[in-house]
């Protein structure tokens, strides 16, 4: 495995009028992030809207998807807005694709929430269209060929696995995916990372990490303390300072947990939800 430099992206959850939008995309890219991502969730922004405004907002950063719910969209149609949007962002955009979790979000947009068997169905049958649309000469180019790169994220044995095999990037949410968020201590992650592994026959993908909460302090046990009380203390503090979604030190101390991931694990694209970007950026100097 080739030892990459890093990546550092931001996810952008609040929905808000357009200028608000415009100065929290600047603030990324000032910042020295390197990819702006929008997730797909009800109550959220609209990813591709966002994603394109973005573009028009900024002059350097990547704009991804993390992650498209699949299963909220016709194949074909995708691929249509895909390409688009790719045009749209002069060939700034990667595609971040999930088989989507939150049954609440289904039901409320009135689509049936299929096993996970068969969500997981429709996002290979996803990835199988984007090549043919791409390919169809009676349809626009994406201005990255064959495609914009692809990420998909997850947890389980099989999305993960179908990245290991078709992604150019696999995206580790780094906790179980069933309705909620449970995070996985460090055995747990060390297992879905050599799941992967073992699926890869060869391949050398980027490896991504969406960390939940940066908490810059020189008292890491009073804060993991304060965690394990907003996760309603369902999670000890003891697990909490094992999972990698939670970034929690001083500055040093999380840029060398971070060397650590990438020895360990090959993680070297690390996302944090917007909340956490300004605490992130005082790390990035350490390991540039």
């Amino acid at each position: 495995m080739a030892v990459r430099d890093f990546r550092f992206g931001v996810n952008m959850l609040k929905p808000g009028p357009r200028a608000e939008w415009v100065r929290r995309c600047r603030a990324v890219e000032d910042l020295g992030f390197d990819v702006l991502a929008v997730p797909d969730h009800l109550g959220m922004p609209a990813p591709f809207p966002a994603v394109v405004l973005a573009a028009e907002s900024t002059e350097r950063v990547r704009l991804t998807t993390l992650t498209l719910n699949t299963a909220f969209y016709n194949p074909t149609l995708l691929a249509r807005d895909v390409v688009g949007t790719d045009q749209y962002t002069d060939g700034r955009f990667e595609l971040g694709l999930g088989a989507g979790y939150a049954q609440a979000e289904f039901d409320k947009a009135g689509i049936p929430f299929e096993r996970a068997g068969l969500r997981i169905d429709h996002l290979e049958r996803t990835l199988d269209e984007l090549a043919r649309y791409y390919a169809d000469e009676a349809e626009p180019d994406p201005v990255q060929r064959p495609g914009p790169p692809v990420l998909i994220g997850g947890d389980g044995n099989r999305v993960l696995r179908l990245a290991a095999e078709r992604a150019d990037i696999v995206a580790f949410s780094g906790a179980y995916l069933d309705g909620g968020l449970r995070p996985r201590d460090a055995a747990g992650f060390a297992e879905r990372v050599r799941h992967v592994e073992a699926a890869l026959n060869g391949r050398d993908i980027e490896r991504n990490l969406l960390v939940q909460q940066v908490m810059l302090t020189e008292d890491s046990a009073s804060a993991y303390a304060e965690l394990a009380v907003q996760f309603g203390n369902v999670v000890s503090a003891e697990l909490l300072a094992e999972t990698p979604i939670l970034l929690v030190g001083t500055a040093r101390e999380i840029a060398e947990k971070l060397l650590e991931y990438r020895e360990e694990y090959g993680i070297t694209y690390v996302t944090v939800i917007e909340r956490g970007m300004a605490d992130l950026a005082k790390v990035i100097p350490y390991l540039r």
